[in-house]
């Protein structure tokens, strides 16, 4: 994208950055490297930027159940919490992404469904989306795109014109604006929308055999929206909706579930597949990797004190267990380094030894004093040593999260291959998935959000990227918002 002469942009210490799009990596497919330090710099300064609350996802609720295995995956992982009949606790979370502490659960926004898995061998955390891409596939936008969808600097308000400026010069976010905008964009409850973990994860078996899977937690209550008249209504009555219906749900008795179907793909097709898998801003058609059911996810029981259980829980995709690793999808690279970051800056360094955060397996690290360390040390605090200290044993575990990779060090997304661009899924979404009612409301509910103090020049963009996903479509919302 060609942009006019302006200020190059700079680290915080006035060097000039070689690009404010891509991440550093081995090859356009290849992993993030670790001295990417623009990339570090920007991560880094954004999960200290509020305290003490979240950055993104800063309201929300949760509660405490069990996932129980129901079907035989263990030829693909060798995990333990996926063996047959195997009944692990949870914790989840649910939160909107943009609204801060006290913003109505009803804007719309997605939603996380995080999870923690207490397993036998440590903690297992997913940090998923009620939706099954993202906006973006680079994380070196990701901070970009959340203060974009946050407050302004001069007047504190939410701005449309910035959120679609962004949107408009990040055609990649075409498939996810496109689901945001439509019914799954605010859902009824937490209880009736799905989750997913949207990115890419390996699974190894007992074998050293690799996969690549995506989780889909399929509700079991079934999919209902609010509507956009629905969910303002709601807002300015019960900011808390969201929240307080869980809560009294599960204290009712009336436990919501999921059931777990996987995607699973053997390792060599991503070579070839016909878009690259690892494109958080795709969907893998279900066609192609029809899903595969695992197990049962159940809420049974509510926090009893929603500091300590829920605001002081961290969830974080560098939290792996045996079985399971991290894919080259560019965006969980980054979060791998960018949520237990957060937590630190936020929580402090010894967050995992907050009792909610704590694992249920034994713990033998060398992490060694800093603010409100509550577990004894004792010597030796150093490896390799003589004196008995806990040493690495390999055969505890596995390759998971390793993959070949060379190349040069680029700063690209990733190689092009036959089916990758940035509009077809979400044109397929819109003529293939939506029927009639779901495309009319999808028209309103842009048009409506693009009367909302959106420039002229930033119209016109919005106009040509709604044609890009769908020449109708974009005709129709042109029309709706120039009608007045």
């Amino acid at each position: 994208m060609t942009k006019g002469p302006g200020k190059p942009t700079t680290t915080d210490a006035g060097s000039p950055v070689a690009s404010d799009e891509h991440s550093l990596t081995v090859g356009p497919d290849g992993p993030i490297v670790l001295h990417d330090h623009y990339l570090i710099e920007q991560m880094a300064q954004f999960n200290r930027e509020r305290i003490p609350e979240r950055q993104p996802h800063a309201k929300g609720g949760g509660a405490f159940g069990h996932f129980e295995v129901t079907h035989d995956v263990s030829k693909y992982t060798r995990a333990a919490l996926f063996q047959p009949g195997t009944k692990t606790e949870t914790l989840i979370r649910f939160s909107t992404v943009a609204g801060e502490q006290g913003s109505p659960d009803t804007w719309r926004d997605p939603r996380g469904f995080s999870l923690k898995f207490y397993t036998t061998e440590g903690n297992y955390d997913m940090v998923g989306n009620n939706t099954p891409i993202f906006f973006l596939r680079d994380p070196m936008k990701f901070q970009h795109f959340i203060r974009s969808q946050k407050r302004r600097a001069d007047s504190g308000l939410r701005d449309h014109d910035m959120q679609w400026d962004f949107w408009t010069l990040s055609p990649e976010s075409a498939h996810q604006v496109t689901w945001l905008m439509g019914d799954r964009g605010i859902p009824k409850t937490w209880r009736h929308m799905d989750g997913f973990s949207s990115h890419t994860y390996m699974w190894v078996n007992a074998e050293g055999e690799k996969f690549w899977v995506k989780y889909h937690f399929k509700t079991d209550q079934g999919n209902e929206f609010l509507t956009q008249a629905e969910a303002d209504r709601i807002a300015g009555e019960d900011a808390d909706y969201h929240r307080r219906d869980l809560f009294n749900a599960i204290r009712d008795g009336n436990h919501p579930s999921w059931t777990l179907h996987m995607q699973i793909m053997p390792f060599e097709e991503a070579r070839t597949y016909r878009f690259n898998p690892f494109d958080l801003t795709k969907v893998w058609p279900h066609a192609d990797y029809p899903l595969i059911e695992v197990g049962k996810l159940t809420l049974d029981r509510n926090p009893t004190d929603f500091h300590t259980e829920i605001e002081q829980a961290a969830f974080e995709p560098s939290n792996l267990v045996r079985g399971i690793g991290l894919s080259p999808d560019k965006m969980l690279l980054g979060r791998g380094f960018s949520y237990s970051d957060a937590h630190r800056a936020r929580l402090g360094a010894n967050y995992k030894q907050i009792p909610v955060n704590r694992p249920k397996s034994p713990v033998h690290s060398y992490s060694k004093d800093g603010a409100m360390r509550v577990q004894n040390v004792s010597d030796p605090v150093y490896a390799p040593n003589s004196y008995g200290g806990p040493a690495a044993d390999p055969s505890l575990t596995d390759d998971a999260g390793l993959w070949y990779a060379d190349g040069d060090m680029v700063r690209r997304a990733y190689t092009l291959r036959e089916d990758d661009d940035d509009w077809g899924q979400a044109g397929t979404l819109v003529r293939d998935v939506l029927d009639d009612a779901a495309r009319d409301r999808l028209v309103g509910n842009i048009v409506g959000h693009l009367k909302g103090g959106v420039s002229d020049k930033v119209l016109e963009r919005a106009f040509e990227y709604w044609r890009n996903v769908d020449q109708t479509l974009g005709e129709r919302i042109e029309k709706g918002v120039k009608q007045g």
